[in-house]
């Protein structure tokens, strides 16, 4: 039952309550704030512009402030005084001169033809006509063409103001009439602080990390993070306190995930499920865990690589002090080698029916490469003559599972790769072939590739003279191919050359010789000690392609 002599008060949400009026309490849009305001006081006011950004940055917001610097009594002017009817009447959404339309509902060729009818008609009460049209990278093709001409040349009271989180749908024909402005997302220190202010406005006490949670969870939008306030007040009643928030969020503790991260990267299986069994109980999302961890092996890399700039973080001191001594414990590739592992997880635990089960798989996976070296540390301890040691925390069996594919770079041997054309052929000129290597690579160069394939596998050469093939064409081979390949050669090398058919054995075929070469090789490799040592290493994997490092 509500209180008495507050049945008729309307509560409004705290996005809607605390929204912006002027520049200056516009948050984290400094450019955006400096560019307007320096336009506006000099004069040079565009008649369109174009605002985007992820949803909540301020894009509608700076929209109505334009429309209030522009019709301002004391203006045009980039602090509106926000007293003025003109002032009152924008901001209470009921000025006739400021037209807001909704692009998602208002999309056809009709809506921008109402409203170019409008456009001629001289402002009634304000400064400026101004049309503020949200989401128009929903407008279909044939409004967007509507507008083209009254977009680039409007009368000079009318002013035009876009906002759209898609920037990429909206044309570059419209694009190019407007001036652009990309707002940011917000930081999450500045986020704190404006959230910080606001509670303080309402009365409401709340815990420093609370706040900063949010202003994290907010991703970047001042509008979500808001509303995330907005239900921690109706959630906790009294003080918002950081344990409720991240009940309300389904957040883990960030201590409890670096405890999760340090037993996964020693192989610590049964505390690394407890740790998570104990999170599931206490109604952690598997996905915001999983997310979490992703985070924490981001920052762990940044300390790794580059500490200065991982001391920007926004983490409690006690865990940037764990952060950083776990982060020299890791090596980079280890690190690389979990997140991607986590990475390819995400998807899996969003499509997967049981999101837990997915997750502790996706774990599971990580214990058992915990005590596996990487590719990188293999190759040094082949190079340097030392045994690998697996280590003890890995499964029963050790190395990796049968089937594992152990791609091995050869720069000792030569590869069976076709001969580039010994003299490649000049605009306008002739070209010379000294070899058929040369006749087959000429076919490729003039991106005749069927050809070259037939005569890549059904041609044994049985003499090569300038001017003349001798050839034998193993059955199957095209009925045309000695036709075809004369009338070529004749065309390309400027010479007339007579290609003959014979009964001789004549030399293997190009494809032939290319598959025992390559026999060869693999077998020079295998003999290889250092990938005998590496099979050795990795039971059950098995060479299946070598490439020179070149």
């Amino acid at each position: 039952m509500a209180k008495p002599g507050t049945e008729n008060v309307e509560y409004r949400v705290l996005a809607r309550k605390y929204r912006p009026r002027n520049f200056a309490e516009l948050k984290g849009q400094d450019a955006l704030v400096r560019t307007l305001t320096n336009a506006i006081e000099s004069g040079r006011i565009a008649h369109a512009f174009m605002l985007t950004g992820v949803r909540g940055v301020g894009k509608t917001t700076t929209a109505r402030i334009i429309a209030r610097a522009l019709n301002c009594e004391k203006g045009p002017t980039p602090n509106p005084c926000g007293v003025c009817e003109q002032c009152k009447s924008i901001s209470e959404d009921r000025h006739v001169d400021v037209l807001e339309m909704d692009a998602a509902s208002h999309t056809g060729v009709e809506n921008i033809r109402d409203l170019i009818d409008t456009v001629q008609y001289a402002p009634v009460s304000g400064r400026y006509k101004i049309f503020i049209i949200d989401e128009v990278h929903m407008l279909s093709k044939g409004a967007f063409n509507a507008l083209l001409k009254t977009l680039e040349e409007p009368p000079a009271h009318v002013k035009f103001v876009f906002a759209t989180t898609e920037i990429r749908k909206v044309p570059v024909t419209v694009l190019s009439r407007c001036q652009r402005f990309d707002l940011r997302r917000i930081d999450a220190e500045v986020l704190e602080n404006y959230f910080g202010e606001l509670l303080k406005k309402e009365n409401v006490e709340a815990e420093e990390g609370a706040i900063a949670l949010v202003a994290r969870a907010a991703d970047g939008s001042a509008r979500d993070g808001l509303s995330l306030l907005d239900q921690a007040i109706s959630r906790q009643q009294g003080k918002i306190t950081e344990a409720g928030i991240r009940d309300m969020l389904g957040l883990a503790d960030r201590a409890i995930t670096i405890d999760l991260f340090e037993a996964l990267m020693k192989g610590d299986t049964a505390g690394t499920l407890g740790l998570l069994d104990n999170l599931y109980k206490a109604g952690a999302d598997p996905l915001m865990v999983l997310q979490d961890l992703l985070d924490l092996n981001h920052y762990l890399t940044k300390c790794k690589v580059a500490p200065d700039t991982a001391n920007d973080q926004a983490l409690p001191e006690a865990e940037r002090v764990r952060g950083s001594a776990l982060a020299q414990q890791l090596s980079v590739p280890v690190l690389t080698r979990a997140w991607q592992m986590l990475l390819k997880g995400v998807s899996e635990v969003s499509y997967a029916q049981n999101a837990q089960n997915a997750l502790e798989m996706i774990l599971i996976r990580l214990l058992y490469v915990s005590d596996q070296p990487t590719p990188g540390d293999v190759l040094k301890q082949l190079k340097d003559g030392s045994t690998v040691a697996m280590g003890g925390g890995a499964p029963a069996g050790g190395g990796v599972p049968r089937g594992t594919t152990v791609m091995r770079t050869v720069s000792t041997v030569a590869q069976a790769q076709p001969m580039p054309l010994t003299v490649e052929p000049q605009d306008g000129q002739a070209v010379a072939l000294h070899s058929f290597e040369d006749v087959v690579a000429l076919f490729g160069l003039k991106k005749q590739a069927l050809l070259q394939s037939q005569l890549v596998n059904y041609v044994h050469l049985v003499k090569f003279e300038q001017g003349h093939l001798a050839l034998r064409v193993k059955e199957g081979a095209p009925q045309n191919l000695v036709g075809q390949l004369t009338e070529k050669l004749n065309s390309w090398t400027g010479q007339r050359w007579v290609v003959s058919l014979s009964r001789e054995q004549g030399q293997a075929t190009l494809a032939e010789v290319r598959q025992n070469a390559a026999q060869s090789v693999m077998s020079e490799v295998m003999a290889s000690p250092t990938v005998a040592e590496t099979l050795k290493v990795f039971p059950g994997a098995k060479v299946i392609d070598i490439r020179d490092k070149k």
